[in-house]
């Protein structure tokens, strides 16, 4: 269970494919190597009504956290965290360079005795990888 949820403001829709950020998001949690694939989920939300700072109207974010299940130490999930933000925050880095702009990120440890799942993409992989 990697799920990422992506809030942003709305004025980013001129400067982002929020399409890509996912898949960019997708992509860095593949190559961290900690994650079970069928278990990553990347989402965006679109925010339409947000103030920031002093209320000017020009300034973006974008907030990313990434809700987990117990097990890996926290040397693990710190090297896991950093690669997906480098790659995150590069892919950025055009916004960084023409606005005023927050980029966030958060990591959130999901207590198993309180998380509920049912997923079947995990069998369906591992048939697919089987198979070709």
């Amino acid at each position: 269970m990697p799920h990422f949820t992506i809030e942003y403001s709305a004025n980013l829709d001129s400067q982002i494919d929020m399409a890509k950020v996912v898949e960019m998001v997708r992509t860095a949690a593949v190559e961290a190597g900690i994650f079970p694939l069928g278990g990553i989920r990347v989402r965006a939300v679109r925010c339409e009504h947000y103030a920031i700072g002093d209320g000017n109207p020009d300034f973006a974010f974008l907030d990313m956290l990434l809700r987990l299940g117990e097990g890996r130490d926290l040397k693990t999930r710190k090297e896991a965290g950093e690669h997906i933000f480098r790659a995150l925050s590069a892919y950025l880095d055009p916004v960084f360079a023409k606005r005023k702009f927050a980029l966030s990120f958060d990591m959130q440890i999901n207590d198993k005795e309180t998380s509920w799942k049912r997923n079947n993409i995990h069998e369906a992989l591992k048939a697919e990888a089987a198979h070709g």
